[in-house]
């Protein structure tokens, strides 16, 4: 943020979590202010479940536009709020806070990010048939605000541990809130897997699997699993090319994708609810990754 748009006119916007300081949004949304010219400023705020009332508190009381939240006040932050939009109530999770005069909205829009990504390459994945794995922050909301969008079918795998309850509340809500048609999975059956897999697609990994501390990991190592016209979608971007990506680069798939996409674009979506503005992508992309599209 240029220090000469700074005045006494300058509206905050903040992201409370915890830890955050290694957090790339500061970076994105005020390039992204400077580049269109608007008198906004975007700063990091270390925020526990602790001090997360008093922090919402202050978005009113500091007139804030809004902030940004993640973990672990995701969920937290939902009885502080005034209202929540109807895909965030489904999702259970906030990721972006809207302060209208007082009124503070939530919404999340880690799932309008994903597909937009996809959007952003030529690929609609309405009216086609989904397999994921993954039910936690990401995975609910991805196959939440993909039923919503008009996903045909989602198969939704996840291990049996402490999310696979998570998982049959995703696939029951899917179920009884929208038009798609959720079933749940064990990821301990492979053979389902595979299967599952094959008669999608797109595939979409929303776990941690592949980033740091399981960085070299992955859930599909048989290339045999992937065909070429399948679409190959990693939440995560950091490596950028994980394990999942190169055993899909190795069995010929032409559309693989990591997570970068998606994280531009689920700032994308919260910038342009708190300005109006359409967020500059991919200047935004060159500045924090050095590349272009």
């Amino acid at each position: 943020m240029s220090l000469n748009q700074l005045d006494g006119h300058t509206i905050l916007i903040g992201l409370m979590a915890y830890p955050i300081r290694h957090s790339m949004s500061p970076t994105m949304h005020n390039h992204a202010f400077e580049k269109l010219g608007l008198n906004y400023a975007y700063l990091a705020f270390e925020i526990t479940n602790d001090g997360l009332e008093g922090a919402v508190n202050a978005i009113r009381t500091l007139d804030m536009r809004g902030s940004n939240i993640s973990m672990p006040n995701k969920q937290k932050i939902i009885p502080l709020l005034d209202k929540l939009d109807p895909a965030t109530e489904m999702i259970g999770a906030v990721n972006t806070v809207v302060n209208d005069n007082g009124v503070l909205t939530g919404y999340t829009t880690d799932g309008i990010g994903m597909i937009k990504s996809l959007d952003d390459e030529g690929i609609d994945i309405r009216g086609k048939k989904m397999t994921m794995a993954g039910a936690g922050g990401a995975g609910t909301a991805i196959a939440i605000q993909c039923a919503l969008d008009g996903v045909k079918e989602i198969s939704l795998f996840n291990r049996d541990d402490e999310f696979f309850a998570q998982a049959k509340r995703n696939v029951d809500l899917i179920n009884e809130k929208t038009d798609c048609k959720a079933t749940l999975h064990k990821l301990e059956d492979q053979d389902d897997f595979k299967a599952e897999i094959d008669s999608a697609f797109i595939y979409c990994d929303a776990t941690s699997v592949g980033m740091n501390p399981l960085e070299g990991q992955t859930l599909v190592s048989d290339p045999s699993w992937f065909r070429k016209d399948l679409v190959v979608f990693d939440t995560v971007y950091a490596p950028r090319t994980t394990k999942l990506m190169e055993v899909a680069e190795e069995a010929g798939v032409e559309h693989v994708f990591n997570g970068l996409g998606m994280m531009l674009e689920q700032g994308a979506a919260a910038f342009k609810l708190w300005t109006g503005k359409e967020m500059p992508v991919e200047y935004i992309r060159n500045i924090l990754f050095n590349e272009d599209k």
